[in-house]
């Protein structure tokens, strides 16, 4: 028994590291290994030379507030950029995929349920958070469609002039520049211009985000405020700016033109007071504008035969060609 239990002392001596009980009951070795092993995050810096445009505008925003201690991290929302071997089962080796040779890192397709996890309203959360109530925030709309995902603060402009609009809607007028621009000149060419538009077009477009006849969980609420006396009048003070102006040209197929010309006049100037001028509005709202008429996410039946014969490539050549008339 005692040839045994000194045999059993030296193989434990034998086969034990020497770093084993250095910090507790595993080898204190391996914490400078794993340490020194490629990390699974790299940081944002990593991102900096093949997105220089998305990482000024992270750096910029309030995502990068350094200043109050809060800097949330490319990785946060596209996930790490190094990766690890064996199957994605973690082990201490350096030898694991990086990015970009593994590939392109996620683009969060849900941003709703991605910006929640920090701004959705709850009972313990800092007052300092921006914080809000999802139901009633902007309906099913995803975040990206009114914030900059890289800094996301809304893209907002000046409020309307004074002495542009009557005191009775300048409040109004306010409300809708803080999207469309204080000269009906949308800062994101997602939105559409107001500035020149028809009144009519603009009347019934607020009337039917009013009834729900067209969906938007933003304009909708933005309507449901208005009486028709204020309908009317932020109509006719959009209608009375001066269209923006381009000199980008692209040629667009004539018989692509030839069938827009009949509402839409052959310099986006429509007769109709009910239809829409497409003179100087923005290529990306056009042709966002047609690919819903295409889908059906915007019901109109003459559009959607038109949009539904175009290609992408007709559309964005076409959208180009509106965008750019003066």
């Amino acid at each position: 028994m005692v040839a045994a239990g000194v045999a059993a002392y030296a193989a434990k001596r034998f086969f034990t590291a020497d770093s084993f009980y250095l910090y507790g009951h595993y080898r204190g070795a391996s914490v400078a290994e794993i340490a020194a092993d490629k990390p699974k995050f790299t940081g944002s810096e990593y991102c900096r030379d093949c997105h220089a445009e998305r990482f000024a505008e992270w750096s910029k925003g309030v995502h990068h507030a350094t200043e109050r201690g809060k800097a949330v991290q490319c990785e946060v929302c596209h996930g790490a950029a190094g990766g690890r071997d064996a199957g994605g089962l973690f082990q201490h080796v350096s030898t694991g995929v990086d990015h970009p040779a593994s590939g392109k890192l996620a683009v969060p397709a849900d941003s709703r349920k991605l910006c929640s996890l920090c701004h959705e309203k709850t009972a313990g959360r800092p007052a300092a958070q921006p914080q809000i109530v999802l139901a009633t925030h902007a309906g099913t709309q995803q975040c990206t469609s009114c914030h900059n995902p890289h800094s996301p603060k809304m893209i907002r402009t000046a409020a309307a002039p004074a002495g542009r609009s009557t005191d009775a809607t300048a409040g109004k007028v306010a409300s809708c520049s803080g999207c469309h621009g204080a000269n009906g000149i949308s800062a994101n060419p997602a939105w559409p211009n107001l500035a020149g538009q028809q009144s009519t077009y603009l009347s019934d477009a607020l009337k039917a985000y009013k009834t729900g006849a067209r969906d938007n969980a933003m304009m909708s609420a933005t309507a449901k405020a208005l009486g028709d006396g204020d309908i009317s009048k932020i109509a006719g003070y959009y209608a009375r700016l001066a269209r923006p102006r381009s000199e980008a040209k692209r040629a667009a197929s004539q018989a692509n033109v030839a069938a827009c010309v009949p509402c839409h006049g052959a310099a986006g100037i429509s007769a109709n007071p009910a239809w829409p001028n497409l003179a100087g509005q923005s290529k990306q709202y056009l042709v966002s504008a047609l690919k819903a008429y295409k889908t059906g996410a915007r019901k109109n039946e003459l559009m959607a035969g038109v949009a539904g014969g175009l290609s992408d490539a007709e559309m964005d050549a076409l959208a180009e060609h509106y965008a750019s008339a003066n």
